[in-house]
């Protein structure tokens, strides 16, 4: 009384359906969420997130002091043989 090949791979094509069925209805629904925001509550939505990010990254970033760097003897040497 075991699974047959033929049954198992039938098994398997039906729980490929449902979940592709499930992936659907999920996809519906999150599309339902996502249009019942007007436009102008997504446009301030948008502006808050972008606020908070420049913030955000605007704390985050280090000051680097920069020193001028000599070049190296080869490099001059290279210039000085383009002259």
């Amino acid at each position: 009384m075991g699974i047959e090949g033929r049954h198992l791979w039938k098994f398997v094509g039906l729980a490929g359906v449902v979940g592709v069925a499930a992936t659907g209805a999920l996809t519906v629904r999150a599309e339902r969420k996502r249009r019942a925001y007007s436009p102008d509550e997504v446009r301030s939505q948008l502006h808050a997130r972008f606020a908070q990010a420049t913030t955000a990254a605007a704390s985050e970033r280090p000051t680097v002091d920069l020193t001028p760097v000599r070049p190296s003897l080869r490099q001059r040497l290279s210039h000085l043989r383009r002259r």
